[in-house]
């Protein structure tokens, strides 16, 4: 169906003709739909005009009477979305307004309409939403008119200004100048030689200070304090909600709230019989905390509290506001505050694993020890000599290989003898000591010789893997760290039977074998006074095959069991493992230490990193620039930003060496 309408007298824009058009085009759909005896489920609309489809889809601006009628015709029967454009060679209405010849109709697009409309949606012309065209230009468009208003404060200058100032001295020194400069407004200039703003030294005397104080003092009491100023003077008594009921305070002669109390009639001053009230919950509280905390030198609650109130005032709440600001003083973290701590984790899965003896290994270098190299005609020549100390993570079994030298050369000679006694381990781990890897920089070991293998080489050939604990955190490792502790006990007592004279490599090496078998030895789970389970839970058990006394051993391996060697070692090897789950493993559930979980360290926190080697003074302050969260979202290691000689690094530290000084959330 096609229909067209002749423009009106006097002529109209051409925005409006289009608009009337969209309106005509609206008309016609509600016709067919109310005509035609079929259900329509969609209708599309097309309009070669930018500017009609700009003013369908507005939402924002508003138009002049005759547009935003047939708008709201418009959007009355159909949807924005419903809303196509077309271009005008491909619209067919313009046929209804333009002369075509009789003999050329039928080629036209009149009675087919365009070729679009028998392909799929998606090749149709241009969808919306559609923006307004020239909305600034657009006479159809009302102007846009922004209005603003003004709000005037009524409220006077007040305390809130006094939160900008983190200093009490700085406070009562602006203060005292803006007193010396007013007074200087008011005074003729014959009465001062001082006028106008300005800044000198005739306003920072003794008694402008303490007027300034004043001042400061009885802005913050008439803020918090008025309704009970209002009671005393009518004469009236506190209400018991007030928290200065119980220390029945009196108004003196320059309009300060002081403490009342029961000793006025003592010898000592009013300063300390009266003092002056400060609410607790102000800032000026937390500044006069501050400062008398500074005056003391940084000392604790009681020094701090003490000076606060020889200084004549009484600060409500005053203990719980003290040790909040002491709490968060960087100053007293820095001088005293304590490493953090994190609850204690999970133990690694190599610690509960079954598999043979030194599947997964721990170690750590031990030493030095003086032993004679060769005798000379003049004496003896003397060398250093060190131990490598390998331990069984399950087992907890421990085997000792003494090494001549520090470097990565020696400690590949260790770890060979170590695999070729106990077989080659899955895993091994140790901490970030200069002991172990010869090729990294990190560790700072002798690199190797040309011709030499790397522990990294080597390991890789022997499929085994080698962890690292982060630096500084020996209490990561001690499992191991335990061992030699034991370890050196053992020997210090051989070595008193032994002159030192008299130690030699061979004789060293002897001593680290008994200290050995002594160490494999030692009982792993409390020894048992039942006399029905005779027999202790040792590594040797497993190591050496031995218990002493068999008892009746577990499933069907009793039949033949002596006959045949395999089977014996079988009963032998399934007995310790049976009592370590039972008996050992049960041990290791409950957290010794680091028993709560404390608030994680972030990004961004401002540190004191711990150092042994300088006094707790000269300690860096550091930046965390990540937190490391173990498996269980709690973080124990971080990386710290080191700034030296305008160069950065970042290095990995555990929480425990690290005092945290400023929390951005602080």
């Amino acid at each position: 169906m096609g229909k067209a309408k002749l423009a009106p007298v006097p002529e109209l824009t051409i925005p409006r003709l289009e608009l009337c058009a969209a309106v005509l085009a609206v008309e016609l759909s509600e016709l067919l739909t109310e005509e035609i005896d079929m259900k329509i489920h969609k209708t599309t609309f097309y309009t070669d005009s930018k500017v009609v489809l700009g003013y369908i889809n507005n939402q924002h601006r508003r138009f002049h009477v005759y547009v935003n009628n047939r708008v709201q015709r418009i959007t009355q029967s159909s949807l924005p979305d419903q809303w196509r454009y077309v271009s005008t060679e491909h619209n067919p209405a313009d046929h209804g307004s333009r002369s075509v010849a009789a003999g050329k109709l039928a080629s036209t697009t009149w009675l087919c309409g365009p070729a679009f409309l028998l392909q799929p949606e998606s090749t149709t012309p241009e969808k919306g939403p559609f923006q307004l065209i020239n909305p600034e230009s657009d006479v159809e468009i009302h102007s846009k008119v922004t209005v603003l208003t003004t709000t005037v404060s009524t409220k006077h200058l007040g305390s809130a200004r006094f939160e900008r100032f983190s200093k009490w001295t700085s406070l009562i020194k602006a203060v005292a100048h803006l007193r010396h400069i007013s007074h200087s407004f008011i005074k003729s200039r014959e009465e001062t030689s001082c006028a106008g703003w300005h800044l000198c030294k005739t306003s920072l005397t003794d008694e402008a200070l303490s007027q300034a104080e004043h001042t400061v003092i009885r802005c913050v009491q008439h803020e918090v304090y008025s309704e009970e100023i209002k009671c005393i003077m009518a004469k009236r008594g506190l209400s018991s909600n007030s928290s200065l009921h119980k220390l029945h305070p009196v108004i003196d002669e320059n309009g300060l709230l002081r403490v009342g109390g029961r000793l006025a009639e003592s010898n000592v001053s009013s300063r300390e019989a009266n003092p002056l009230l400060i609410p607790g919950k102000h800032h000026i509280a937390t500044l006069l905390i501050r400062h008398h905390h500074v005056a003391v030198k940084h000392q604790g609650r009681h020094f701090t509290e003490g000076a606060v109130r020889a200084s004549g005032l009484w600060i409500v709440g005053a203990k719980r506001c003290i040790s909040s600001i002491i709490h968060r003083c960087v100053t007293c973290r820095k001088l005293r505050g304590r490493e953090e701590q994190q609850i204690m984790a999970d133990l690694p899965a190599e610690r509960l694993q079954t598999d043979p003896p030194f599947s997964y290994v721990g170690l750590d270098v031990f030493g030095p020890w003086e032993v004679i190299a060769r005798r000379t005609k003049g004496g003896q020549a003397n060398s250093k000599r060190w131990a490598v100390l390998f331990t069984c993570m399950s087992t907890r079994a421990v085997h000792i290989e003494v090494i001549e030298t520090m470097s990565s050369s020696s400690f590949i000679n260790a770890l060979r003898r170590f695999f070729a006694i106990r077989g080659t381990a899955k895993q091994l781990r140790s901490d970030c000591g200069t002991n172990f890897v010869g090729a990294a920089r990190e560790l700072k070991l002798e690199p190797p010789k040309p011709g030499e293998m790397s522990v990294d080489s080597y390991l890789l050939n022997q499929r085994c893997s080698w962890m690292f604990n982060p630096p500084h955190s020996s209490h990561m490792g001690g499992t191991w760290e335990r061992m030699i502790g034991i370890t050196r006990r053992i020997l210090d007592s051989m070595l008193l039977q032994v002159s030192h004279s008299k130690l030699t490599h061979e004789v060293l090496i002897t001593l680290m074998a008994e200290v050995t078998a002594i160490i494999n030895a030692r009982p792993l789970v409390p020894v048992s006074t039942d006399p029905e389970a005779p027999l202790i839970l040792t590594p040797s058990t497993l190591l050496t095959q031995m218990f002493g006394v068999l008892s009746p051993p577990p499933g069907d391996f009793t039949k033949d069991m002596f006959k045949y060697q395999w089977k014996r070692v079988q009963v032998l090897a399934d007995t310790f493992w049976a009592r370590w789950q039972k008996e050992y493993l049960n041990m290791l559930q409950s957290h010794q230490k680091w028993q709560l979980i404390r608030p994680n360290m972030k990004e961004g926190d401002i540190v004191l990193l711990k150092d042994k080697q300088l006094k707790r003074n000269e300690w860096p302050t550091r930046v965390i620039v990540k937190a490391l969260p173990s498996k269980d979202g709690l973080v124990r290691k971080v990386e710290v930003k080191v700034t030296h000689n305008k160069s950065k690094k970042t290095f990995l530290r555990p929480i425990s060496e690290c005092i945290l000084l400023l929390s951005p959330g602080d």
